[in-house]
């Protein structure tokens, strides 16, 4: 805004942007200097967002890397103890099978038997999974070959045809490879 200022000979505008000392037209604000301080801003501006960014999507990945591993600890949390079981779990194997074999169960030895299969059943929850072995193609990342015999029929070379010690899985994951035996 400018203001007319009446003398009696001439007519002075005046610059109220202007400093009192200072005639009007020079201003109080270097433009120069003010857009160097404005374009510094903006880049210290743009960094502070650049280094906000990159500090979420760090945090975000340990957030989801810090989920993962809680979940496979949780499922693997007592694969050591569900490993050293699984010796019992085949001694439970073999009894059932003669107790089977026997015709003269008496009701303990069922009693037993019960037992054995709420071993199984427990273990089963935990997430524990037998292989299925017999007549399955021969895979080394799944099986472990103790010996080959000729194979009874055709179809059966290069197939498991027996399997001496089971493999099983722990969520999926194997815990034991199966000990078979292959036709060739």
């Amino acid at each position: 805004m400018k203001h007319t200022k009446n003398n009696a000979d001439e007519n002075v505008e005046m610059n109220i942007n202007a400093d009192e000392a200072v005639s009007g037209s020079i201003h109080l604000n270097d433009p120069v200097a003010e857009e160097s301080e404005m374009e510094q801003l903006k880049t210290e501006l743009d960094e502070s967002k650049d280094k906000y960014l990159r500090l979420m999507a760090e945090f975000e990945n340990f957030k989801r890397r810090n989920a993962k591993e809680r979940v496979e600890l949780i499922q693997t949390a007592g694969r050591d103890v569900i490993t050293d079981m699984l010796d019992i779990l085949d001694d439970c194997d073999r009894a059932q099978k003669q107790i089977q074999n026997n015709k003269n169960a008496a009701p303990e030895i069922k009693g037993v038997l019960l037992v054995f299969n709420k071993l199984k059943n427990t273990l089963q929850a935990r997430g524990l999974k037998e292989m299925e072995s017999i007549h399955a193609d021969f895979n080394p990342d799944l099986h472990e070959a103790i010996t080959e015999i000729p194979a009874p029929t055709e179809e059966l070379k290069g197939k498991v045809v027996d399997e001496i010690l089971k493999g099983y899985y722990l969520n999926d994951k194997i815990i034991r490879h199966a000990k078979v035996v292959v036709g060739k």
